[in-house]
């Protein structure tokens, strides 16, 4: 079988699901409705729906494995957080920080965590983000081999600086490019 594999950008206030049996959640976005995906299709690596940013489609459920369980493949994420970012906030990130994972302590692993000296080129968000008259904000650049849920959002937090907005910009290979909200591209080139 010939296996199928779809970069979108996902949208804030999409889930990273086709369906769901939630009678709760039957009125939200779900990511078919960007795209007539074929069947066996599956999200790797999902995006919470507050969050934004590069997903990756695909039938291949061992790709999806070895992107998810393995720790070998890079995930970076810009963050706007809320102040003005500092190093020693970022060296914390780097290298490793207790969060809080489904009420038990975790230790972070070491990552790659840089301050974005421009704003990044990123889609326009349909997220309302405060102005500047309710103080300064700054971005982030944080790449993780892991992906524990929310974990940039509590890394930034935990370090004082809680996340406005959150998007995905790279997994493995894969960028963003020229993907804008909503958009889906096919692709043929496999991870590693």
């Amino acid at each position: 079988m010939s296996h199928r594999h779809f970069l979108i950008y996902k949208p804030y206030k999409m889930l990273s699901q086709f369906m769901t049996n939630d009678r709760h959640q039957k009125n939200k976005k779900f990511l078919g409705d960007l795209h007539d995906f074929p069947g066996g299709s599956m999200a790797v690596g999902r995006l919470d729906e507050t969050s934004e940013g590069l997903l990756l489609i695909t039938t291949d459920g061992q790709l999806s494995s070895h992107i998810n369980k393995k720790g070998k493949v890079e995930k970076e994420y810009y963050a706007q957080v809320d102040g003005i970012i500092t190093e020693e906030a970022v060296q914390k990130m780097t290298s490793g920080i207790e969060i809080s994972i489904n009420g038990s302590l975790y230790q972070t692993k070491e990552c790659k965590a840089q301050i974005l000296k421009e704003v990044p080129n990123l889609p326009e968000t349909h997220q309302r983000i405060r102005d500047e008259r309710h103080g300064p904000t700054s971005w982030v650049s944080v790449t993780l081999k892991e992906g524990k849920f929310r974990q940039v959002r509590k890394m930034c937090a935990a370090v004082g600086f809680p996340v406005l907005r959150l998007a995905r910009v790279r997994i493995g290979d894969f960028t963003l490019e020229s993907l804008d909200d909503k958009t889906v591209k096919e692709v043929t080139n496999q991870m590693d």
